[in-house]
């Protein structure tokens, strides 16, 4: 079954073009021009991904996103022509959205990042839920919830992101470069140096004892391990 794209922006060329492009690589495409009806159709359709304008003639963006957010845990790319850094952290790090992509865009990286998204994000084939330790460490995906001995943990969206790329691959060693793209999209491919601080915050918050790991191991000039005790 295609993937259904929901895009919500309110320049009708770059609807059409959007639309055009993407059922020409098989993709299910609903569209709408404003922020009433792209939540409207949100809801009556529950899209596997969101396209979404910053602004809007009726509402901006930003709102719509965490709207979106209480609807479902489906990806969301903003897409606009606001380009400066700062509006993708915004976007990103205040609005839980997934991606940022400013205009103009290469058509074949807007696929390339949808597709990216569409990956990394909960479907039928990847379970709900996976626990550890007998029950004690529980990963809810569809939630984002983190629970460790009956205890919610409260982690940052990327922090949440990378626990669930690790959990994704536990038992097996992950690269660092494999990792940061999994867990946070092709775009921070070059943000290792990054990563061992947002290891060191998880490990804060779901180990014992930090400067022991139980459940996420180093593995020395490689990456790392999520143990599947």
């Amino acid at each position: 079954m295609a993937e259904k794209i929901l895009i919500i922006d309110d320049e009708k060329p770059t609807v059409d073009m959007v639309s055009a492009l993407l059922r020409r690589r098989g993709f299910e495409v609903y569209d709408a021009m404003c922020a009433q009806a792209g939540l409207r159709m949100a809801y009556q359709h529950q899209p596997d991904l969101v396209l979404l304008d910053v602004i809007l003639p009726d509402r901006d963006g930003w709102d719509v996103c965490w709207q979106l957010r209480e609807l479902s845990d489906m990806p969301i790319i903003f897409v606009s022509a606001r380009s400066g850094p700062e509006y993708a952290v915004k976007g990103l790090d205040d609005y839980l959205a997934d991606d940022y992509v400013t205009k103009p865009f290469h058509h074949d990286e807007l696929v390339a990042r949808i597709k990216a998204n569409l990956r990394r994000a909960p479907n039928s084939t990847t379970s709900e839920e996976v626990v550890f330790n007998n029950g004690d460490f529980r990963i809810n995906f569809m939630n984002r919830e983190v629970w460790i001995q009956g205890m919610l943990k409260h982690l940052t969206p990327k922090e949440f992101n990378l626990l669930a790329a690790l959990a994704r691959n536990a038992g097996r060693v992950v690269s660092r470069k494999e990792l940061v793209t999994e867990a946070w999209g092709g775009e921070y491919s070059d943000a290792i140096d990054s990563l061992k601080l947002y290891i060191h915050y998880l490990r804060q918050k779901i180990e014992v004892n930090p400067q022991q790991p139980e459940y996420i191991l180093t593995s020395r000039g490689v990456g790392y391990r999520f143990s599947d005790r």
